[in-house]
């Protein structure tokens, strides 16, 4: 298993790599990295979004028995789900793969600021959709934008803090 891991962190840093050279002007590799590793789970997260609201979901809304979910909230969390675990994964083993600070910790603290951007996009979905009535998937790329903001700064000043930071 560890080969496999090794080899699929490799993969990734090799493809990620082969790119910096455009960016090496503007930004340090590390943070390339992390955005690359950031943007391509934020692609797939709004990707995931639009497909289980449109066609997964059906823009139905979810009834449980004890409790409703609109479709915008359900679709969030069913992307929520894939790309929690993803985005850890690389963040600890792609990016920040020199970290001293114990796996269990780590995650606590990503943990933490995921549920930050769980709040987030909560909050700005409702508002956006309920509110303002805004399309859904639309409504999930503005709202990306600012959890983008949030995520980046407490992930490099909490959560990775002391690991060669960005």
């Amino acid at each position: 298993m560890l080969k496999l891991h090794d080899f699929i962190s490799k993969v990734i840093l090799d493809i990620i790599d082969w790119f910096y050279p455009i960016f090496k002007k503007m930004m340090p590799l590390k943070t390339f990295r992390y955005a690359a590793c950031g943007g391509a789970n934020t692609i797939l997260d709004i990707s995931l979004f639009f497909l289980a609201y449109n066609y997964v979901l059906d823009k139905h809304i979810i009834n449980l028995g004890f409790v409703s979910i609109s479709p915008h909230i359900a679709s969030f969390i069913i992307s929520f789900c894939i790309t929690f675990p993803i985005g850890f994964y690389l963040s600890r083993y792609v990016v920040f793969q020199e970290t001293t600070v114990t796996k269990r910790k780590q995650l606590m603290k990503y943990f933490i600021v995921v549920l930050g951007c769980v709040l987030l996009n909560y909050g700005f979905l409702k508002l956006f959709v309920d509110y303002l009535g805004w399309y859904p998937t639309m409504s999930k790329i503005v709202t990306t934008f600012f959890v983008v903001i949030f995520s980046y700064t407490s992930q490099k000043n909490f959560t990775f803090k002391g690991s060669n930071n960005l």
